[in-house]
């Protein structure tokens, strides 16, 4: 199968510089988040990390309102 598409793409003029391009995304994507996490604060870090125990106790107490009806 790889064969084959590296056959039509040898075929296609230009075609190299689309995996230059995809790396540059790749790239310049991965430093971005990179560069965004570095400068976050530590209160917003905090929080971020709370999310997924806050909405854990939540469907507790909505397990626990429900069945005392």
């Amino acid at each position: 199968m790889l064969r084959f598409i590296t056959q039509v793409f040898k075929g296609m003029d230009g075609v190299s510089i689309y995996p230059i391009i995809s790396l540059l995304i790749f790239v310049i994507f991965f430093v971005s988040v990179m560069v965004y996490v570095l400068k976050m604060k530590k209160m917003e870090i905090d929080e971020l990390s709370q999310i997924p125990f806050e909405t854990e106790e939540s469907e507790i107490q909505n397990r626990v309102t429900t069945s005392n009806k």
